[in-house]
């Protein structure tokens, strides 16, 4: 018998400094005993200080890496972050429908660690009419599906209430992401499924290296879907995954370090 495994494509950008981004994602997959593999739609000049440039990869070769890829490889699950511009958006959605890609995690990376913005105006517009409804699961920050809904998102109640409103752009789930939510000592994510509100309490982790932690997660989560797990038990293996990574995070360079994807491989 053929030794396969589950194979997973992540579409984001590059991330030079390796803690975010496509690097981080292909670091996580691994660790989760997933075949990566990518397109990339951005390059990006970064390190743990922030980011210095970013340089869009013209739609036209986002979509054929996608046709390469999904032509021959195929994909158990797929992810995407940072596509900042409505044309990439777009190219993505239309490539994701013609190759029915299953179990789509949209991580709307709209602002860096360090505060840089990463989407641009029109792409929210897109990506609420073309890639969300294509979702299995949205897994925006609070700070995210504030901007997504245009209005506040603070508190555990926001984040259900926000969650509910954004199942109706037609994703099949939503995770609301509680790291910067009000409640200072619980770090609290909620999952809204057809079937009812999930959330996921644990104390709040005091750590400095937390950069790429939202790419890190949507990642595991996609590995998680492709290796055949329910939703609810596959959030909640990768969060509990995460919080492993950033406990054992290493310092790399003299900014916001990322966390360890090598802490731990799922299986081991």
């Amino acid at each position: 018998m053929p030794n396969t495994l589950p194979k997973i494509l992540t579409i984001a950008g590059s991330d030079s400094g390796g803690g975010a981004g496509i690097q981080a994602d292909l670091k996580t997959i691994m660790a989760h005993g997933c075949y990566g593999f990518s397109v990339i739609a951005a390059v990006t000049a970064q390190n743990t200080y922030g980011v210095q440039a970013i340089h869009d990869v013209p739609s036209g070769l986002v979509r054929q890496q996608m046709d390469s890829v999904l032509s021959d490889i195929g994909c158990d699950a797929a992810k995407t972050g940072m596509l900042s511009r409505a044309e990439l958006i777009e190219t993505v959605a239309d490539r994701c429908a013609v190759f029915a890609v299953p179990n789509l995690v949209v991580d709307p990376v709209m602002i860096s660690k360090s505060g840089h913005k990463l989407l641009q105006d029109d792409a929210v517009s897109a990506l609420k009419r073309r890639l969300i409804p294509m979702a299995r699961l949205i897994t925006p920050n609070a700070e995210e599906a504030a901007v997504l809904l245009q209005r506040n998102v603070q508190t555990v109640d926001n984040a259900k209430e926000a969650a509910r409103d954004l199942a109706k752009f037609g994703c099949r789930a939503v995770l609301v992401k509680g790291g910067h939510l009000a409640e200072a000592d619980r770090a609290v994510d909620v999952l809204w499924e057809p079937k009812g509100i999930t959330a996921f309490d644990s104390p709040r982790i005091d750590a400095k290296h937390t950069h790429g932690t939202g790419c890190t997660l949507s990642a595991a989560i996609a590995s998680n879907l492709g290796r055949g797990l329910d939703l609810a038990e596959a959030v909640r293996e990768a969060r509990d995954w995460l919080h492993g990574a950033m406990k054992n995070a290493v310092e790399i360079g003299g900014g916001v370090g990322p966390v360890n994807h090598l802490w731990k491989r799922v299986g081991d």
